[in-house]
């Protein structure tokens, strides 16, 4: 891998992390229409560690608040009432599904899932889920009001079971196209919580997963065409970009749909089958020279 190409997939993946459109499929795309070796799985859970890194410094005040809480409640009975030592549960309880699937699934997140005609189709698909969560979210007819006129829940509702149904649906994201962000948001619109509540959890969400997924691949990098010196590059890039984003995106979600996203991901879909079916692009194109449990 050349500086050029990192500084490209670091860019990437820090544009894309955050936003509905999936990440690690964005990587996977930019090499197949470079030309370029699919940077592999492993490069994809190295560089998230970057962003992960922008979404702590941005959510510090929150997480700092959360592991102190979670902490004493390992000690303080009373503290267990308490709303942030509870959401330092749900974060790991919502972590296990990812988890367990990311190490079953391994060999096939590093294969066949990264076939572009699964990619196409997972936006796709995806994408059509998240408008039609989106479109329910819009029917409030206030800041809290929701269809029906049963008011939208914020995290602090948050509970056992929606934090594990949260997780279920970050763990689509081990299929790239999927988005960790778009799965997740989705499942919360669906489950009846305000965009924004839907978006913090699912950032506080991918921490431990990303971080773990980050940590476990670090070995793999070096082998193959992938060395260690674009992809720290890359990773510090990655870190940068995505912090402008996250403040970007949280304040976008306030007021807006996520509409725009979905119609993006169906059109590049569209596009990808398009250029597969007319022989274009082959579905293995760049052909990834291995990785690691990644998602995004």
């Amino acid at each position: 891998m050349s500086w050029f190409e990192s500084f490209i997939l670091g860019l990437v993946q820090g544009l894309t992390e955050f936003l509905p459109i999936s990440s690690s499929a964005h990587l996977r795309l930019t090499a197949a229409f470079a030309g370029w070796h699919d940077p592999g799985a492993a490069f994809t859970a190295v560089t998230q560690i970057g962003t992960e890194a922008a979404v702590i410094i941005y959510f510090r005040k929150d997480i700092g608040r959360i592991l102190s809480a979670w902490f004493r409640s390992l000690v303080d009975r009373g503290m267990r009432r308490d709303h942030d030592a509870q959401l330092g549960w749900l974060v790991i309880v919502g972590s296990i599904p990812i988890g367990v699937l990311g190490l079953a699934f391994k060999d096939q997140i590093e294969g066949p899932f990264r076939d572009l005609r699964l990619i196409a189709t997972t936006l796709i698909v995806l994408g059509v889920i998240l408008g039609v969560a989106d479109r329910l979210a819009a029917r409030d007819a206030g800041p809290r009001q929701g269809r029906h006129g049963r008011p939208r829940k914020t995290i602090a509702e948050l509970n056992v079971k929606d934090g594990l149904l949260y997780g279920c649906a970050q763990a689509l994201a081990l299929v790239p196209g999927v988005s960790r962000s778009g799965a997740t948001i989705s499942g919360g619109l669906f489950m009846g919580y305000t965009r924004e509540a839907a978006a913090r959890y699912s950032f506080l969400l991918a921490i431990p997963a990303v971080l773990a997924s980050g940590a476990l691949e670090l070995t793999e990098i070096g082998e193959g065409h992938v060395s260690w010196g674009p992809t720290i590059f890359a990773t510090v890039l990655a870190f940068v970009v995505a912090y402008a984003v996250i403040a970007w995106f949280m304040q976008y979600i306030s007021t807006r749909s996520f509409m725009p996203f979905v119609i993006y991901r169906v059109l590049l879909g569209v596009a990808i089958l398009a250029l597969v079916a007319l022989g274009v692009l082959s579905p293995d194109q760049g052909a990834p020279p291995g990785g690691g449990v990644s998602s995004g």
